[in-house]
């Protein structure tokens, strides 16, 4: 496994960029450690294919440097740089079997037989293959086919990191957790350096130990899920991770109190920041729905099974709270702030707030 440091790393797809706005992958400037297992976490076309494409070496970057272990490797092929990549959608041979699948590339590279009869039967007891080893792979279930695919990299003992695109798009939501749980363990037992892109929060907060947040090309977070969701540094990142997403509304701050319309919301701190373009951010989980604090208009109640989710109106602005799932919504509603939950953002990036 490797380190893998980019530095400064642009890319446009059409010739003589211009501005930021020519480019697919605006500047990225980051380092992944040795061991680690990250998410490239964001919306389609936000960069992140494109991004892990450069790691991989299928595109070569209009600018900057790539490093694995501290050697420069930007212009190097993807088989130099001894890297695996699972795809989409699973790329296996069918007409061989699940055994032969896995001996491939280390037959390949010429590896003793005796070699590969360890190491691919290692591999098919970690991705729960074993009995299916003389089966050929046409016709395996599209969760076994992927797993093969993940078998490919993990049968290598030279491969500086795995990479994963979108690996579980075309897997049913079971076999998606059972995956997910399965990745996590391998992770957790052999120290692979992975780096994993999807658009689902879900897929993405639950196998990464850090997540990369994207967005228009760059990278606007990283962080553990746990920062993603108490601290989001964008006010984009606070939209797409969590469901509902966090509230996001325009104030006037003075001093210690954000006005929002006729109300006042007591701040937990003097923010380091003023003006026109000044918003408050409060996730559904924070916004406390009862008798007292600002007068709401319930536009609608959700119950999805372990907590309500109330749509109301505040000032003329949408606003969504959560509710236990015992919980009654009064029939003279209100709602305050748990000054734990408050986040401002200036120009959509968060403000520090002073004691």
């Amino acid at each position: 496994m490797a380190r893998i440091d980019l530095n400064h790393i642009r890319h446009a797809y059409g010739a003589n960029p211009k501005s930021d706005k020519d480019y697919a992958l605006r500047e990225v400037h980051y380092g992944f450690e040795d061991g680690g297992a990250y998410a490239l976490l964001g919306p389609s076309g936000c960069g992140k294919t494109t991004l892990l494409n450069i790691i991989s070496g299928l595109l070569h970057a209009s600018h900057g440097q790539l490093l694995f272990d501290g050697k420069d490797v930007t212009r190097l092929s993807t088989q130099e740089r001894n890297i695996a990549q699972v795809f989409q959608f699973p790329v296996i041979y069918d007409t061989m079997t699940v055994y032969d699948n896995l001996a491939f590339p280390l037959r390949n590279r010429g590896v003793g037989e005796a070699d590969v009869d360890r190491k691919v039967r290692e591999t098919l007891d970690m991705i729960d293959l074993a009995s299916w080893a003389k089966r050929k792979a046409r016709g395996l279930t599209a969760d076994q086919k992927q797993k093969i695919s993940l078998g490919r990299g993990l049968v290598r003992s030279d491969v500086n990191a795995i990479l994963f695109d979108e690996p579980l798009t075309v897997i049913d939501p079971h076999m998606k957790w059972v995956l997910r749980s399965q990745l996590k363990q391998l992770h957790r037992r052999f120290g692979y350096t992975m780096i994993y892109v999807t658009h689902d929060q879900t897929e993405a907060l639950t196998f990464a130990e850090k997540v990369v947040v994207m967005y228009d090309g760059e990278i606007v977070q990283i962080g553990t899920p746990a920062e993603l969701f108490e601290r989001p540094k964008h006010t984009f990142v606070g939209y797409f991770i969590g469901s509902p997403g966090m509230n996001v509304m325009p104030v006037a701050v003075e001093g210690r109190r954000a006005r929002l319309g006729g109300q006042t919301i007591e701040l937990p701190g003097t923010p380091k920041a003023e003006g026109a373009s000044i918003e408050l951010g409060i996730r559904p989980e924070y916004v406390r729905l009862g008798a007292k604090g600002m007068p709401v208009t319930i536009r609608k109640v959700e119950d999805i099974g372990r907590h309500k989710v109330v749509r109301a109106s505040l000032e003329g602005r949408e606003i969504a709270a959560i509710l236990g799932e015992d919980d009654h919504v009064p029939a003279d509603p209100h709602v305050s702030f748990d000054p734990a939950g408050i986040n401002l953002y200036d120009k959509s990036w968060r403000v520090e707030m002073g004691a």
